[in-house]
């Protein structure tokens, strides 16, 4: 343990997602060394710190009241008490309790040290094989689906790579708005990363929906290819084809939209809305006194 100073350490500590073995050794010395454990489920950490022999304090940290104890917590680490803050599982502040105790040690110059180690979304994206390198993690999706929809869309023209963490009851209503939003693009649905039941779900995201059950149990990450050129570039090019189906070829919108959405790989509702402008701008029928 080192001297102490007037202010303590907060540690930002990885705990294993699944696999106990995958803790680090420098982690394990952390929290045996530290004051206290701030943890996002004591009973869950308990079972952690009996594993590895530890019997540092506990207290809770958890989402709902996550303001209020990093009030309580941030006096301890001023009067020099070293703090290592763990959530359930991975990271602490990916999308899981940690930012707001994070920001009121740095905003009053309280030293942060993270002990990096397993996180699902380096796992997942470790695991996947894209040669893309860059990425967009969206955490986890809104519940309602109207939210759901209205946090996807803007995301259909991104070139990177899409990742969501997803609970079990929600994933086949999630992958369902991705496939409407994005287009059947490849995607991979991971569950139980690192646990005994390790699954990995490759295919398009229509083929992923047709392959999970109603009641798949897991943890889950859905990772998603970019958009494709098609999508990200929108060329004028697109615009004739849509006026081709409505003049030419004779087809309604709804089924102009699902064959080019299916074609080109493009989200069906952005499409739609950029079809429907053009489906109704339809140039007026000659006149027989036109040009006379």
């Amino acid at each position: 343990m080192k001297p102490k100073q007037t202010a303590g350490t907060l540690y930002v500590v990885a705990t294993p997602i699944g696999n106990l073995d995958d803790i680090s050794q420098r982690a394990i010395r952390i929290l045996a060394e530290v004051d206290l454990i701030a943890s996002e489920d004591t009973r869950h950490t308990g079972r952690l710190l009996r594993h590895l022999g530890i019997r540092t304090p506990l207290t809770s940290y958890y989402r709902e009241k996550e303001h209020h104890k990093a009030e309580l917590l941030l006096p301890r680490l001023l009067a020099g008490e070293d703090i290592a803050l763990v959530s359930d599982a991975g990271t602490p502040g990916i999308s899981d309790p940690g930012a707001v105790l994070v920001g009121m040690a740095r905003e009053n110059d309280i030293t942060v040290v993270p002990v990096p180690g397993p996180s699902a979304l380096t796992a997942a994206l470790s695991a996947a094989g894209l040669r893309e390198g860059a990425f967009y993690f969206g955490g986890f999706p809104p519940a309602r689906q109207e939210a759901r929809k209205k946090f996807l869309t803007p995301l259909a023209a991104l070139p990177c790579t899409l990742v969501f963490y997803e609970s079990p009851h929600r994933i086949r209503k999630c992958l369902a708005d991705c496939l409407e939003i994005f287009g059947d693009r490849p995607a991979l649905l991971f569950r139980e990363l690192t646990k005994m039941h390790e699954e990995c779900l490759q295919g398009t995201l229509s083929q992923l929906l047709a392959g999970t059950r109603e009641r798949v149990r897991g943890e889950l990450v859905l990772v998603i290819h970019g958009a494709p050129a098609a999508t990200r570039d929108q060329p004028a090019e697109l615009d004739d084809l849509i006026r081709w189906y409505r003049d030419q070829a004779g087809s309604s919108l709804k089924d102009a939209v699902r064959r080019i959405s299916s074609d080109l790989a493009i989200s069906r509702s952005r499409l739609y809305r950029r079809a429907l402008a053009i489906w109704n701008d339809k140039p007026p029928e000659s006149s027989p006194d036109d040009g006379a």
